[in-house]
């Protein structure tokens, strides 16, 4: 908890267990590739960056605050290394744009067995190429969530202008109507793992189904929200 005349040497040794915290949860919902040590090293350069920027008289704590920055710099450490191959970012666009096609046709969510239909594939084909692009799909939609570490204003700044705070309004409200819509299950997912915060192996209980059949739904998931949203991603 931050108290006012707090040093910044403090602030980052009180919150260095937040940083571990996040660096957790995010690691994983990710591949093998990407090591927690580096998520936690970014982590704290993003703790440290905070315990500078803080302005105590915006009325926000500096965990919420430092949190925020604290993510941020674990997605900017990921995508600098440019992890996901080019392949993977194409077959997640073309996936995306095969279940706009089809949920433009039949005025439904589009099914697994569709999706790979029209893309040529077999099921278990599909199902790899959702496994390989769950990770790159994680990032996308941080990208486009309401709460975006990346690209969010220091609590600092001045406020959006008017117009600004209209397009996050539409936005948010056009994110709301896409989760509604999706397929019952692809909800329930949702709130688990963003809401709740279970990890792909608690889901996978509640669901009934593996850690990995989670991860591709998961996957899915988020591939069918950036076709409802198209026109605010793509």
């Amino acid at each position: 908890m931050y108290t006012s005349g707090q040093s910044k040497s403090e602030l980052v040794e009180q919150n260095a267990a937040l940083v571990k915290r996040i660096a957790y949860h995010l690691i994983a919902r990710l591949p093998a590739s990407v090591d927690v040590e580096d998520l936690i090293q970014a982590g704290m350069i993003g703790l440290l960056d905070a315990s500078h920027q803080f302005d105590s008289s915006q009325g926000a704590s500096f965990e919420t605050y430092a949190g925020i920055r604290i993510r941020g710099a674990m997605l900017d450490e990921i995508r600098r290394n440019d992890w996901a191959p080019r392949s993977v970012h194409r077959k997640a666009r073309e996936i995306s744009s095969t279940m706009q096609v089809i949920e433009q046709q039949k005025g439904r969510n589009a099914s697994d067995a569709e999706v790979a239909q029209a893309m040529g594939l077999d099921i278990s084909e599909y199902h790899q190429q959702l496994q390989d692009s769950t990770g790159h799909q994680l990032f996308s939609l941080d990208e486009f969530s309401d709460n975006d570490e990346v690209h969010a204003r220091p609590i600092s700044s001045g406020p959006a202008a008017p117009e600004e705070e209209v397009q996050q309004d539409d936005f948010q409200q056009a994110m709301v109507r896409a989760i509604d819509s999706l397929p019952e299950r692809e909800r329930l997912l949702m709130s688990l793992y963003y809401n709740d915060e279970l990890n792909l192996k608690e889901i996978g209980e509640v669901l009934g189904v593996s850690e990995s059949r989670v991860s591709q739904i998961h996957s899915q998931t988020v591939i069918r929200l950036r076709s409802k949203l198209r026109d605010w991603v793509m």
